[in-house]
């Protein structure tokens, strides 16, 4: 049973230019692992986690590095999380997340389907 959807768009070179121009907010947005990824891969990865807040309720309180978009083996994006992100997602019966990521024209999106 699908528990949630979310979806979102980054725009690559404004995010960058954030970025840049604050340097403390890739800290309160991504992981050591996730922070000197190319600029397309780092906006498609905060697309997946706005994507997964939607499909989570968006509630307030979720920490984004308490999810991180890691490449499986098998190259396929998955989303690995703990903290608040996890005590969301259990106390909501998810059981199973489902990512999509991709970037094209200068524009980074991402779904997340929550299943449980």
């Amino acid at each position: 049973m699908i528990v949630g959807v979310g979806i979102d768009v980054v725009e690559i070179d404004r995010f960058t230019d954030r970025l840049t121009a604050n340097a403390r907010l890739g800290e309160r947005l991504f992981t050591q692992e996730e922070l000197g990824l190319r600029p397309e891969s780092m906006a498609a990865r905060f697309a997946a986690k706005e994507a997964l807040a939607k499909a989570l309720g968006a509630p307030v309180g979720l920490r984004w590095t308490d999810a991180i978009v890691v490449r499986g083996e098998d190259g396929r994006p998955h989303l690995r999380i703990s903290g608040t992100v996890a005590a969301r997602a259990e106390a909501l019966g998810v059981t199973s997340l489902h990512v999509s990521l991709s970037h094209d024209a200068g524009v980074a999106t991402a779904i997340v389907i929550a299943e449980g």
